[in-house]
Order: structure tokens, then sequence, then C-alpha cells
């Protein structure tokens, strides 16, 4: 055949039907609609951004810098946690593209049955911990104390940090060492030669498990604490959205200092980081807030009211900020951005707003499943605060927001424990308000199936999801809540943006567990080098010309 022709024909069929074989990834050039020659990754989490906040700010016009970036990027409007949304298991599923069956994490204040207790450093006495990373974990909290230090006193309270037997010996176990799984950051140091991480989080010493099981895989973690007293309020930070502004903006500048190739603190040259981020708590702040001061939303449309919509412009104020100084410093072109949140907030809709006080841990007291007096864990302190290291062993233990995670102090009484719940689903002042068709009480292989084995000591033995809106508490002091897998808490804003990228909505169902991996091929790296990819088979995210 003519060699003219021929590229004719062939010219002809890759412009009809884009065959593989005329270009894209396998014969080295990308395809048109992609992420390529990417060299750093800016992750920016906003505690509460739901995906109609998303939606509805930038058709809004409100929200111009995070609508500047979709207008290169890809829009995700149905992305979701994967089946708890508390920071914890959140923040994992982006960093380590797994859900708390692989990672471990299922709250920041949680129970494993094979720990023991801070003090027993032979690892001889009772097992069952309380495990409470929080705002505690810092040294300032150490025998009860104020949290005074926004460092949180500079080191951990080694009253917060329980024992395990690994090997036979007895080992203390960090946060980093609670954490099942790697993270994002430690792959990319272990597999890119120089490269450099970064993060910015609430807690000092609570978050030290985005290092991973190794420690070492943040080089710049910022340590600022949200629940440390501001001495010129004599308040800590969460008082009102706009002090959260104020604990947000350390974050805002320790991004602009790592853009600028410094560390977060702006004193030291280390040189731009590979991966680096931060997580914002203002929108939080202002959804939680009393709906009758101007917290929450107005409507079941997710129309913000005024300290949502102040929280917002706030949060891509800060974000304007960032693009501004990659900009400047000649970096956005090689820099995607992913911006998105760990979990929303329940209810957005005032009306379906349910306080049903503490009646789960109420019923599994009466009922004896726990001690009846509530003399639970780390709820019975010398001191009366949590982490004084006096926390009672082998209890079992409740977490519950607009969710409910059990673990029983006597495992065998699960079954008797579900039938209780069971015969008890009404909003009543002794029922546990889940009822309804979106209600559900997980127990036994169900549960193993979709987060792992009790057995095993970390999963609760019994996850109650209310009915959407309820929360599990009789607080004047905030309308809305998380941790649960209740719509409004689990439905997502998520956009992925690179200069390379055009703008595009993807309506496929997606799980923000696929941030991680995607982080990863964005830089060329394998994402089955996570090992809670590898576990779950965590796809990329779509849409990306991967």
């Amino acid at each position: 055949m003519n060699l003219r022709l021929k590229a004719g024909i062939v010219a002809a069929l890759c412009t009809s039907f884009a065959l593989v074989a005329c270009g894209g990834s396998d014969n080295g050039s990308p395809p048109p609609n992609a992420i390529a020659g990417a060299q750093h990754v800016l992750l920016v989490s906003i505690d509460g951004l739901h995906q109609q906040d998303l939606a509805n700010c930038i058709a809004a016009k409100t929200c111009p810098s995070i609508a500047a970036l979709a207008n290169n990027g890809v829009t995700y409007s149905n992305a979701f946690t994967p089946g708890l949304s508390d920071s914890f298991p959140g923040l994992a599923a982006l960093l380590t593209g797994g859900s708390p069956k692989s990672a471990g994490l299922f709250y920041d204040v949680s129970y494993d049955r094979t720990l023991f207790a801070p003090a027993d450093t032979q690892c001889t006495g009772a097992q069952g911990w309380n495990v409470v990373f929080d705002e505690t974990t810092g040294i300032d909290a150490m025998n009860g104390g104020d949290l005074t230090h926004l460092d949180g006193g500079g080191a951990f309270n080694p009253q917060a940090i329980p024992n395990a037997k690994v090997n036979g010996v007895c080992t203390p176990v960090f946060p980093h060492n609670y954490l099942k799984t790697n993270t994002v950051f430690e792959v990319v140091k272990q597999q890119m030669a120089n490269a450099r991480t970064a993060w910015a989080d609430k807690h000092a010493w609570g978050y030290d498990w985005v290092n991973g099981p190794s420690g070492k895989g943040v080089d710049d973690l910022a340590r600022t604490e949200i629940n440390s007293i501001d001495p010129a309020t004599n308040t800590d930070y969460t008082d009102v959205y706009t002090h959260t502004e104020t604990f947000d903006n350390f974050h805002v500048q320790a991004i602009l200092n790592q853009i600028d190739g410094k560390d977060s603190t702006g004193k030291t040259s280390v040189g731009v980081p590979t991966v680096f981020g931060t997580n914002f708590q203002t929108l939080s702040v202002a959804q939680k807030a009393p709906n009758a001061d101007g917290g929450g939303y107005t409507d079941a449309q997710f129309t913000p009211g005024p300290q949502v919509a102040a929280a917002i412009a706030y949060a891509d104020g800060a974000i304007g900020k960032m693009v501004a100084e990659l900009k400047a410093k000649s970096l956005f072109s090689s820099t995607v951005v992913i911006v998105t949140s760990k979990h929303g907030q329940s209810p957005a809709d005032h009306t379906k707003l349910v306080k049903n006080g503490d009646t789960l841990a109420a019923l599994l007291e009466a009922s004896n499943f726990l001690d009846s007096k509530g003399n639970i864990g780390q709820a019975a302190t010398k001191s009366g605060r949590l982490n004084d290291g006096s926390g009672l062993v082998g209890t079992g233990f409740v977490q519950d927001d607009d969710v409910g995670l059990i673990w029983l102090r006597d495992q065998s009484q699960m079954a008797s424990a579900v039938a209780t719940l069971q015969a008890n689903l009404g909003c009543t002042a002794t029922g546990i308000c889940a009822d309804g068709s979106q209600a559900s009480i997980l127990s036994g292989a169900a549960l193993a199936a979709k987060f792992g084995d009790p057995a095993q000591g970390r999963t609760p033995d019994i996850i109650v999801q209310p009915n959407p809106g309820v929360i599990y508490t009789s607080s004047k002091a905030k309308d809305a809540e998380h941790g649960g897998n209740a719509p409004d808490d689990s439905h997502l804003g998520l956009l992925v943006a690179y200069p390379g990228l055009q703008a595009a909505t993807n309506a496929t169902t997606v799980s923000t567990t696929q941030v991680a991996p995607t982080i990863l091929k964005s830089l060329k790296l394998d994402p089955n080098a996570l090992q809670s990819v590898a576990a779950e088979g965590t796809q990329v995210l779509p849409g990306l010309g991967f």
C-alpha cells in the first residue's frame, strides 16, 4: 500500500475512534485532558464541605478562587466518605486510600481490646483501652492540665500513650503506630529522591498518625492545637467561627511559607514540598453553631446561613492566597490542587434536627452491657479529664455523635445487646431514634465484611446509624454533627484541578479513598505501594486521563 495513503487511513481511524495505539499514555504521550508533568500536589481539606456547598457557591459566584480552579479541573458530584465520617477515618481515606477496615481508624476517641493502659509498661494487667488521640495527646494535658500552648506543650503526653505487646515486648503505641497502613507521605519519600512532605491539622499531637507507621512520613508536621487557650481571648479557637479563622490562618501562613521554599514556620529554607496540605476548621464551626444564632443552613437546599456563608468565603479567600503564591513562584503550572473534605455535617435541614440526648449509652448501661454508673474507660479518671492516665481498663466503650460505635464490655453479649437496641428503636426518652428507613444497626458478618472483625480488637461490635438528623446530645451549643454515614455528613465536595485539565463534572460515584492513589498517580508513582489501596482495590479517580 502507498505509504502516504496508509498514513492517511491510520490518521482517519485515530480521529474517528481515538485508538489507544494512536497516542496517549501507552506511547508516552498523555491524552489532551490529563494530568501530565505534575511535580507537586497541594491537598486542602475543608471540614464540612458538602458537595452542595461546592456546587452552590460556584453557581452563586461566592467562591471565585475555587471556581477558577474548577475551570481547569474535574468536579466530582458524587463523592462519599468510606462509611464513617469522623475526622480520623475521613483524613485516613484521603492519605491512605483505605477505609477503617484496613487503616484501622474509626474515631479520634475509640477503643482497642488488645491494648494495655499507659501505666502498664510491662503489659501484665488487663487489656482493653479507651484510646484518646485528640487535644489531650499533647503534654499540656498531663495530669489533666490546661492546654496553654499552641503547640500542645511541645511533646506527647505520656499518659495518653497506651501499650501493646509486639513480638513479646511491651511497646508504646503512639498515634503513628495506631494507624495500620502506610500513607502517601511515606510512599512519596520512599519512591522519590529528595522528596519533601508537609501537613498541618487541628491537633498538635493527636494527628501524629499522618506520619504513618514509620513515624517519619511527614518532614514538616505543623504542631498546632485548636483547643489550646488563646491568651488574647482566654478561650480556645472553637468558640466562634471568626476565632477559628485565626487558627486556620496559622495554616494558611504555613502553606505560603512552604510554597516559598521554607518550612512551616518560615524560618528555614528547605525547598518546596512534593506533597503538602492542610485542614480548615472554620466552616465546621459555623455549621455546628446554633441555627438561631445564624449557624448552619436556612433550608434543605443547603442555602448557607450568615456564618456558613462567611466561612465559605473565608476558605475561598485562603485558597486564593495559596494559588496566588503558587503563581508568583512559577509553581502553579506544575501543581495539582485538590480541594475536598474529611466529612460533612448533619443535618443541613434544621427541621430534621433531633437532639436525642445520650440515650444510646444510657440504654446500654441500664441493660448491663456497660457499667451502670458510667464508669467507662477514660470517662472515669481521677481528674475528671481525659488522658490523665487513670482511666479504667477493660470496660468497653461507646462513641456517639450522629452515629453510635459500640465496643461491648463482654463480646459474648452481642446478640443480646443487638436485641435490646432493636427493641428500643423509637425516638422516645429511652429509645435510640433509629426506626426510619435510613437507619441501621450493623453487627455480625455484615459489620465484619465492611469494617473488619471485632474479634481482632479494634473494630466496634455494633454500629448504630440513627435516623438522619439525629444527634446523640442535649447540648445547646451545636445544631449539627458528623461521624456517621448520614447523607449530609458523607456526601462531600471534591475538586481536582490542574492547568492541563478541561472543566468537567464527573457524576461517577466515587470514594474519598480514591484521592490517595490519585495523588501518587499524578506524580507518576505506583498507587499500589499504598497498603490500603492494595488491600481494598482502591482505584484512581476517573476522568483525569490516567
